[in-house]
């Protein structure tokens, strides 16, 4: 298994975000198995988060793969899915980070407008390791909503030919092309961008 470093390293930063990821990834591949080597195990993401990342090293579900799918509901829920048996695990953050203080809101407040003076980081940082290590320790009752259930597969990925825009040149995959003025198109072409 991955360890939190890697984690953090491919990333480029360590953050309560990212722990929760690792938290997430733990958890699902104690109950599914191991990392995937190749499809066998998907990733359904409902956010674009710091989590995503941890989620992507530690299980071995990436967007290239075709096993990391991405639904942009703006939710702190992931769904794992073995193959073939479409027995899947769905894990809905439900943690609670600590109370803030007011000297922590009004520095976050100060950090989102900018301010990156030493006074305001020192307080920020500090306040970023509280809620890491509350993630890092917390239970995982305490951190998820789990349940289990049996799914409808998810497609596995498929290859596609690529073809040259009629436009701008550039390679586009052949199910993504359009149609304009008699021309195969790739979609910002298609829709005037180019």
């Amino acid at each position: 298994m991955k360890t939190l470093d890697e984690v953090s390293e491919f990333h480029g930063h360590m953050c309560p975000g990212l722990a929760i990821g690792y938290r997430v990834a733990q958890m699902a591949l104690k109950e599914m198995g191991p990392r995937a080597a190749d499809e066998e195990l998907v990733a359904i993401v409902e956010n674009d988060s710091c989590a995503v990342d941890a989620v992507q090293v530690m299980t071995g579900c990436t967007f290239g793969k075709g096993n990391l799918i991405f639904r942009d509901y703006g939710k702190q829920v992931y769904t794992f899915i073995k193959r073939p048996s479409g027995d899947a695990l769905r894990v809905s953050v439900e943690w609670v980070a600590p109370e803030e203080t007011e000297e922590e809101k009004e520095a976050w407040a100060r950090y989102m407008k900018g301010d990156r003076t030493g006074d305001t980081l020192s307080v920020v940082h500090k306040r970023k390791s509280r809620k890491i290590e509350a993630v890092l320790n917390a239970g995982e009752e305490e951190l998820f909503k789990v349940t289990r259930e049996k799914v409808e597969l998810p497609p596995e990925a498929r290859i596609f030919p690529s073809v040259r825009c009629g436009l701008c040149g550039e390679k586009v995959m052949e199910p993504r092309t359009r149609e304009k003025d008699g021309k195969t198109v790739c979609i910002p072409c298609f829709e005037g961008g180019q």
